[in-house]
């Protein structure tokens, strides 16, 4: 049986029919991958700036609040509840001044306590004083009744001497007297060594009976003076804040119940992002603008801390440039500078940095489309980027947001 052979003008029409279809979508699929991604956008929503050359400042702009520049915690000395008030917050009040009283019946029995006990002791050593004192005056009387009696014997001695070379007393008479001579020659000698000896070390005892006095009287006066920490006094001259106590309120021990803010001047104290904390160093100048002038302040101190994104920085007001109205707790707008000012190519501030993290920016061109370019961003201050790299003076970029078109190569504005 004859095989039917099929034309190969069929075969060549089916590849026609199946490899067209093929060929157009990969042409469509090669264009859509070739082509740059655009979008449309009206000029009136995009925010577009020029690139430009001028001063660059370095500059940190934040709000500072006024402190006083020395502040003093007034506490508790002796706890207890409040029974008396004398002067209310926001008054000024001097060294000394009363401020507050409390009571406490326990710490005050206490005191009294130990006072008889320390009077007592003091009585006691006195006592002890005396009789060391009397005993000393009867070895004196006793050393002078010996000295008696040896200068009696040591007279006797020298008349019977005299006597015996003579022929007119016995020899046994003569003996007597010089033995009782000699005993009392002796006598005195071993009386007046063991009463030196006695002096020495009553001495030493009254010595330290004085020292021990003196302490107790110490302590006894201190114990006096902590009666008086039942009232609260002012330690400074100043300003009192935060005093706000309540009849009857208990207090503990060392707790502060308000401060002094000492007039000796003012500081400003603020909160700045942690960005700067390796950028800004102590003495740094910066100023404040107030009532239309503006005053030279220093950076003093600066805390490393950093609690939520910020670290505390102090500042202080140059020497007689402090202004005359100014006011605990205001708040100022302060700048301080990190450097000079320095020729710079200047781009604005925008949102587009959030987006690109100053990777790249949208150019206008000269038929207005605006394509992206890489550059590279130096120092920032509140108002400028320095560019470093990417653009001329002249370019024109977009600043606005791209967080909705960060993925497209080219914009048409229309």
């Amino acid at each position: 049986m004859d095989k039917q052979i099929q034309p190969k003008n069929k075969k060549a029409k089916k590849m026609l029919l199946w490899g067209l279809p093929i060929v157009i979508l990969c042409s469509v699929i090669l264009m859509n991958i070739t082509r740059k991604k655009q979008i449309n956008l009206k000029r009136e929503s995009i925010s577009i700036k020029e690139v430009k050359k001028g001063d660059f400042e370095d500059v940190i702009l934040f709000n500072s609040r006024v402190e006083p520049k020395t502040s003093v915690l007034v506490n508790v000395i002796q706890g207890g509840s409040v029974s008396e008030i004398f002067v209310e917050s926001g008054e000024k009040v001097k060294k000394g001044q009363p401020l507050l009283k409390v009571y406490n019946p326990n710490a005050e029995l206490n005191y009294l306590t130990q006072e008889t006990a320390i009077i007592e002791q003091i009585n006691n050593l006195r006592n002890i004083r005396v009789n060391i004192k009397n005993q000393q005056l009867t070895l004196d009387q006793q050393l002078l009744s010996i000295d008696n009696d040896f200068r009696n014997a040591e007279r006797q001695f020298k008349i019977d001497s005299t006597l015996f070379d003579k022929r007119v007393i016995a020899k046994n008479n003569f003996l007597k007297t010089k033995q009782e001579y000699d005993f009392q020659k002796e006598r005195i000698g071993v009386i007046k060594k063991r009463v030196s000896e006695e002096k020495r070390s009553r001495e030493v005892q009254l010595d330290r009976i004085d020292v021990s006095i003196t302490n107790m009287e110490k302590s006894l006066e201190l114990l006096r003076k902590n009666k008086e920490n039942f009232t609260v006094k002012a330690p400074v001259d100043g300003l009192l804040s935060s005093f706000n106590p309540i009849l009857g309120e208990n207090y503990s021990q060392g707790q502060p119940i308000g401060k002094i803010d000492v007039l000796d001047g003012y500081k400003l104290v603020a909160n700045i992002d942690e960005y700067y904390i390796s950028k800004i160093r102590e003495n740094i100048a910066g100023s404040i603008a107030m009532n239309a002038q503006n005053y030279t302040i220093n950076l003093s101190k600066i805390y490393p801390e950093i609690v939520n994104g910020q670290f505390k920085i102090e500042l202080q007001f140059k020497k007689d440039t402090l202004p005359s109205d100014i006011k605990r707790g205001m708040s100022l707008k302060s700048k301080v500078f990190l450097s000079g000012k320095t020729e710079a190519l200047l781009i604005p501030k925008g949102m587009f940095y959030q987006s690109t993290n100053g990777r790249w920016v949208f150019v206008l061109t000269s038929d207005n489309k605006a394509v992206k370019r890489t550059i590279k961003i130096g120092r920032e201050n509140p108002f400028y980027y320095e560019v470093l790299e990417g653009l001329q003076e002249g370019d024109k970029v977009i600043i606005s947001n791209y967080d909705d078109f960060k993925e497209v190569q080219e914009i048409n504005i229309q």
